[in-house]
This record gives C-alpha cells, structure tokens and sequence, in this order.
C-alpha cells in the first residue's frame, strides 16, 4: 500500500515538474564542477537562489508592473482578436483584405517598432501594453479563425434543417466546437504577451522585470540577472496555468480534459 501510494505521488502532475526541474538544477551544478566554468560565464544555481532571496522584494515589487503590462496586452488580444477572427471566418473578402496584411505584421521585429511606442505614448505602462497586445494578437487570431472553420458541416446542415436561428446555431454549435482552439490561441499568448511586456520594458521604461534584466547586464550581475529571469519564468507558468484552469472550467467535456481520454501508443 505504501508503496503504491509512494507511486502515485511521484506519478502526479504536480511532483513530475518539480522533479525536472530539481534533476536540471543539479545537472547545472554538476557541469559548472566538473567543467570548472566561471562564475562570471555562468553562476551556480546556489549563487542564483541566494540572489533571489536576498533580492526577493526588489524582484517582487518589479515584477508587479511587468504582470500588468502582460494582462493589459493579453486583454486586448482577446478583445480584438476573436472579433477579427470571427470577421475572417465567417467573410471570404475580409479573410482576403485583412488576412495576409496580419501575416505581414508578424514578420515586423516587434524590438525594431518598439522605440516608435515610446515616442509616441512616453514612458509608462501603455507601450508595454502595446508591445504584449502586439505579440500575443495573433496566436488569439490564427487558432480562433481555424476553430469556427473547422465546425462540422454536417452539424451546421442539422441545425438549418431544424430552422435554427443564427445565434442559437452560433452559441450551440460553433462556438462550443471552436472553444477547444480559441483556448489553445489563449495559452501562446499570454506566455508571449510577457515576452512583449519585458521588450517594451528594454525600450523604453524605469520598472518592471525587463528593466531589472538591463540594470544587471550592464553591472554584470549574472546571479542576478537569473533571478530576474526565474522570477519572469514564474510570472508566465502562472498566468498560462490561469488560463488553462479557466479552460479546464468551460469545457469540461473536450477530450483534451478528461483523465479517460484515450492516449495513442
């Protein structure tokens, strides 16, 4: 019995993370000893846990504006990015005109327009909005058009037959189909929102994380830099796991949710 449950614990969906992450912490120390790489190339995983608990405030405070900034930009990906998915669905002459210029945009280095933010908006939290709005747009746009287009024509056809009106077809069939892909377009952006949100704050900004990372490149202080980087990891673990609870809550019945699903070989 014991020994069972001893299996499960390590078998669990919390304690698998952990144990990656603690096996790579020691493969790290293990490279920096056996390979004698200084400190000043790479710092030791001690040197970094003791930076993030001497740091712990500094980092915490920093990170507060950072996470505004990502859910800032992660809110206006989702309110103008599932309207414009919708418009391209359901509008072959939409898809046409607006479609390959959001393509487009997405070749642009969002660190090349970032500056323009600044001089246009000033210091503050709206260019990093901009810049995580920017970066997490498109993901929300691509697997939400492929998520209505992929509704099956045949359940569209059994709701026309029973003279269904749009909308109920809309709420009954086409959105619950297409929720399992806005979903997956929702977890790639706001891990990249925070991407946007620390470009915006290497432009141009005097807080948040982004701005954390410059003051320790430019004073070389690794142990630290990795502990603001630590800290940003964390910052994005948390907010996709937001999102995938909240997906968990709406469509509990997808296969993707179930613990009975069956997995290929």
């Amino acid at each position: 019995m014991k020994r069972a449950a001893w299996q499960r614990v390590l078998l669990s969906a919390w304690v698998r993370p952990v144990l990656l992450v603690a096996l790579l912490l020691v493969a790290w120390d293990l490279a920096i000893r056996l390979f004698r790489i200084p400190p000043y190339l790479i710092p030791s995983p001690w040197s970094v846990v003791q930076q993030l608990f001497n740091e712990w405030p500094r980092l915490l405070k920093e990170s507060i504006p950072t996470t505004y900034a990502t859910l800032g930009g992660f809110a206006l990906s989702i309110a103008f990015g599932i309207p414009m998915a919708l418009m391209i669905a359901y509008s072959r002459t939409i898809e046409s005109f607006v479609y390959p210029l959001l393509v487009f945009s997405q070749s642009v280095p969002k660190i090349a327009i970032a500056p323009l933010f600044v001089v246009w908006f000033g210091f503050g939290i709206i260019p990093k909005v901009i810049a995580a709005f920017m970066l997490g747009f498109f993901p929300i746009v691509v697997s939400t058009v492929m998520g209505f287009k992929s509704v099956d024509p045949d359940m569209l056809d059994l709701a026309r037959s029973m003279k269904a009106s749009r909308l109920a077809t809309f709420l009954r069939i086409s959105l619950p189909h297409a929720l399992p892909s806005i979903f997956a377009g929702l977890k790639v952006s706001i891990t990249l929102a925070v991407v946007g949100a620390v470009v915006g704050e290497f432009v141009g900004s005097n807080s948040g994380i982004g701005y954390l990372l410059q003051i320790a490149n430019g004073n070389f202080d690794l142990p630290l830099m990795f502990a603001a980087l630590t800290v940003l990891s964390a910052i994005g673990v948390v907010l996709f796991v937001a999102v995938d609870v909240v997906e968990r809550l709406m469509i509990p019945w997808h296969a993707s949710q179930r613990h009975d699903a069956v997995v290929p070989a």
